[in-house]
């Protein structure tokens, strides 16, 4: 893994690179026609920005020998311009994470932590699959947060944040650990709390079901048909497993699977019963379905009998929960964590633990690594950071501090670009947001209802001395049918005189400047291409935050998920001194 001097040589690359590009992110889109951004810091057609990823091999050598003596990161030194796109293009590839050799693959991590320990983590033995975006985070973290765990000697963990606890609920059921979920939504605890009441009854019911069908499977098949099954998998499909768990299927593959004549035997010889079981457990960890509770009877309509057995099981359950104390066990919490929460008065039976966050929003990512290195109970991190545009900023773009920054804010975040007065910027940690894979593939940003923002701003600066008023239009463009039916639902919302204008007049405004979309297209690609060299320098800030400390042996960014299925793939990880991690 990479030396401290190695992550501070990577963002003062980095940062030069933002320095004459980050004009472009920080761009407000709403004022793109009101400002004339494009003329502003772009010289070229929007068709060169936009043919730019693909450009032949001449025009490519052309660009870079006109400009060459000329440009920085293909911007005019005097104009400061973009008249290279090519070159810009270029060295945004250069300055993003992939292209920076300091990531870490999961594969790579997974194996790291077993060869530092003898004993490696059972991959959970199930044959569910999901094929939703929460599944493949859920379970692509869980196996790296469950080394860590074992690595660390530990079996708590903190999961900060926890939402909707899917991840506290799988760590605790497949991994068999104990998960306390602090999330500030009393809402999402409630509905984490029920969720996994519903997830461990569906799971002990699969567990039986599965059970029953094994017993009758060895009493039925031979050892050699028995070999055969296991070789082709519950499901009769050779590739359900890999090496790094479940494989995700797509839906397409479901619905071929699904219709198939041609069907392994393993799967006819089993019961409607046991995939009728499977099937609802699988209802219970997806994303989207609560199964519905029971109807519920009073007490009094149950007969007596029935009042002694639940009585009795209600006693046995609370025995059974004291003497497995230490067990796995889910416990949703509802808390506003910040980096100075002590953890102690939230969690009464503490112990040294792992702390994770998937996808915390804002300042809750760098407040996790903050606590990790302040709390002398916590063993490792994983933290999957989101919602840049929520961070907190230390600094303004002249490096003084914001009058309203009080305490710790959360960029940046380590000393070294503290020291920088180091600034992004809100638009340009939105513009971070934006994922370039998806994008890449005609995903991700929706041009008309940006275009219709934009041109409304300039309606209300010609005809409404109130266009810089801080009333937000809100997702009026969802509900619009036309230009005209969405100018007017915004003006209604912003309490602002509709008869002002009439319907042509606000369709003049339309046709005036539809002819000008291509550059607010083009410049927003601009943005897509900057948006992972932001996202680096904010996660190599908090990679280079781990390094500057003593007490933390290891640290890494990992890339954890696919980035087509789940754009802020990238985790921070670190392990303390006392994590018998003694590698530096």
């Amino acid at each position: 893994h990479a030396l401290l001097t190695e992550i501070q040589q990577r963002i003062d690359e980095v940062t030069r690179f933002l320095s004459i590009t980050l004009n472009i992110a920080n761009a407000h889109t709403v004022e793109f026609y009101t400002q004339d951004v494009w003329k502003r810091f772009v010289a070229v057609s929007p068709e060169d920005v936009l043919s730019a990823v693909v450009p032949t091999k001449q025009e490519s050598e052309g660009l870079f020998f006109s400009f060459l003596l000329f440009t920085t990161f293909g911007f005019c030194n005097d104009t400061k311009r973009l008249v290279g796109t090519q070159e810009l293009v270029q060295a945004a590839k250069e300055h993003s994470l992939p292209s920076l050799g300091l990531c870490m693959s999961r594969e790579n991590l997974l194996q790291d932590l077993r060869d530092m320990k003898s004993d490696s983590v059972a991959a959970f033995e199930s044959d569910e699959f999901m094929t939703s975006k929460k599944s493949h985070e859920v379970q692509s973290m869980s196996e790296v947060v469950a080394c860590l765990a074992q690595h660390c000697g530990v079996n708590q963990v903190i999961d900060v944040g926890s939402g909707k606890g899917y991840l506290s609920s799988f760590l605790s059921l497949q991994y068999a650990l104990r998960v306390y979920g602090i999330d500030s939504s009393s809402t999402n605890t409630h509905g984490a709390q029920e969720r996994n009441r519903k997830l461990k009854k569906f799971s002990k019911a699969y567990q039986k079901h599965t059970k029953a069908a094994r017993t009758q499977s060895e009493a039925t098949h031979s050892p050699q048909e028995e070999l055969i099954e296991r070789k082709t998998g519950l499901n009769g499909d050779e590739d359900v497993f890999s090496g790094n768990g479940p494989r995700i299927r797509s839906q397409e593959e479901e619905r071929v699977l699904t219709s198939s004549s041609d069907i392994n035997p393993t799967v006819e010889g089993r019961s409607e019963q046991n995939l009728e079981t499977d099937e609802l457990f699988l209802s219970a960890l997806s994303v989207d379905v609560i199964q519905p509770a029971s109807p519920r009877v009073p007490p009094s309509q149950l007969s007596a009998e029935e009042r002694e057995r639940r009585k009795r099981e209600n006693l046995e359950r609370k025995a059974q929960s004291r003497a497995d104390s230490t067990g796995a066990v889910f416990s949703p919490l509802t808390s506003y964590v910040t980096a100075e929460t002590e953890l102690r008065d939230l969690i009464n039976e503490l112990e040294d633990a792992v702390m994770v966050g998937l996808h915390t929003c804002g300042d809750l990512a760098p407040s996790t690594l903050r606590m990790f290195v302040a709390k002398p109970e916590l063993a490792a991190v994983c933290s999957v950071g989101c919602c840049y545009h929520l961070l907190s900023e230390e600094f303004d773009h002249a490096g003084q501090k914001w009058p309203g920054c009080f305490g710790v804010c959360g960029f940046p975040l380590s000393q070294y670009l503290r020291d920088q007065s180091c600034f992004c910027g809100r638009n340009a940690r939105m513009s971070a947001c934006l994922a370039l894979e998806r994008v890449a593939l005609g995903q991700g940003i929706q041009m008309e209802s940006l275009f219709y923002r934009a041109v409304l701003h300039v309606i209300l600066r010609d005809h409404y001395s109130s266009y810089k008023s801080e009333k937000r239009v809100g997702n009026v463009y969802s509900k619009a049918k036309s230009f005209v039916d969405y100018v007017r639902r915004a003006l209604r919302r912003l309490e602002l005189d509709e008869s002002k204008l009439s319907d042509s007049d606000i369709q003049d405004y339309h046709n005036t400047y539809r002819v000008r979309m291509d550059e607010m297209h083009a410049f927003n690609m601009l943005k897509v291409t900057l948006a992972p060299c932001i996202e680096g320098l904010i996660l190599l800030d908090r990679l280079c935050y781990l390094k500057e400390q003593e007490d933390v042996s290891f640290s890494a960014l990992v890339q954890l998920f696919d980035p087509l299925l789940s754009p802020r793939c990238y985790a921070v990880i670190g392990l303390k001194n006392d994590g018998k991690r003694t590698t530096s």
